[in-house]
C-alpha cells in the first residue's frame, strides 16, 4: 500500500519559515521523481518544485529563491524549505511521487501552509 504523508505545515507570519516532510511508504523511493504542489482557495493545483531520482531540481518562477527542495532516499523523505513566506503562498500543498520507469504516480492527502499578513 502506498502512502504519501506530508506533515510541517501550519500558521507563520510573513517573512517567516517553514519546512514540510513528505514521507513516502509502499514505493521504491530511490527511482522516484518527486515534486510539490500547491492549491489556494478557487485556484487550479500548480508545480511548486521538482525532484528527479538524481537530484535535479526545478522551481516555479513564483517560489525561485526562496523554496528548496530536497530528498533523503535514505528516509524515503522529501522536503520543502519554504522562506521568506508571502501571504500567497498560503495553500494546501502536496506531495507527489512519480516513477521514473513506469509514470505512475501518487498523491499525499495535502497539508495546510496559512501565511499571514
Amino acid at each position: 500500500q502506498v502512502q504519501l504523508v506530508e506533515s510541517g505545515g501550519g500558521l507563520v507570519q510573513a517573512g517567516g519559515s517553514l519546512r514540510l516532510s513528505c514521507a513516502a511508504s509502499g514505493i521504491i523511493f530511490s527511482i522516484n521523481g518527486m515534486r510539490w504542489y500547491r492549491q489556494a482557495p478557487g485556484k487550479q493545483r500548480e508545480l511548486v518544485a521538482s525532484i528527479t531520482r538524481g537530484g535535479s531540481t526545478n522551481y516555479a518562477d513564483s517560489v525561485k529563491d526562496r523554496f528548496t527542495i530536497s530528498r533523503d532516499n535514505a528516509k524515503n523523505t522529501v522536503y520543502l524549505q519554504m522562506n521568506s513566506l508571502k501571504p500567497e503562498d498560503t495553500a494546501v500543498y502536496y506531495c507527489y511521487s512519480i516513477n521514473s520507469f513506469t509514470t505512475q504516480g501518487y498523491w499525499g492527502q495535502g497539508t495546510q501552509v496559512t501565511v499571514s499578513s
